[in-house]
């Protein structure tokens, strides 16, 4: 490997690794799958990566595209943990717990595509012209899947009760 390249990788990978790792459990719904999604990205960008390019922006590329295309995980059942779940506190996490349950069974019943377009739209905050630069489509498609996952959101009902409740913050 070439050292400028392990160079310019190592500090970009210590700097992203959160926010991309966030990104990933967005699309994902669950920490250990976003972790494997990054993981699998970082390792490809560590082979594969071109010599002039923007490392943030191909990253994320990456990490969109392989969600999309991602096969279904030999353990997707499982959810292997280092440490064992933390005992309950004084504090009472129910309702974030509920409306996080809430939202991402939303998102689930979203196409895999209209996920990471609302991922890239309103959680990143790129434009349309982004989104679409990232996903390798139309512009169109972008605004197609946008509206056509947002009218499905707020079609849902629980949804629709929690946004009444307040849990819209």
């Amino acid at each position: 490997m070439r050292a400028d390249l392990e160079e310019d990788l190592a500090p970009f990978i210590a700097a992203r690794w959160g926010s991309l790792v966030r990104s990933a459990w967005l699309l994902t719904g669950d920490r250990d799958k976003a972790e494997d999604l990054v993981q699998t990205v970082l390792a490809r960008l560590w082979l594969r990566r071109p010599v002039a390019v923007d490392l943030d922006a191909y990253a994320r590329r990456a990490l969109y595209t392989t969600y999309i295309t991602w096969w279904r995980r030999r353990w997707r059942f499982e959810h292997p943990t280092a440490e064992l779940p933390e005992v309950a506190g004084a504090a009472d996490h129910a309702e974030d717990v509920s409306r996080r349950l809430v939202v991402d069974a939303g998102m689930a019943r979203l196409s895999k595509r209209q996920r990471a377009v609302l991922v890239l739209r309103y959680f990143e905050d790129r434009t349309v012209e982004d989104t679409a630069v990232v996903l390798g489509c139309s512009t169109g498609a972008v605004k197609t899947h946008s509206s056509r996952a947002l009218a499905a959101l707020r079609a849902d009902d629980t949804l629709r009760d929690l946004a009444r409740r307040g849990g819209d913050r």
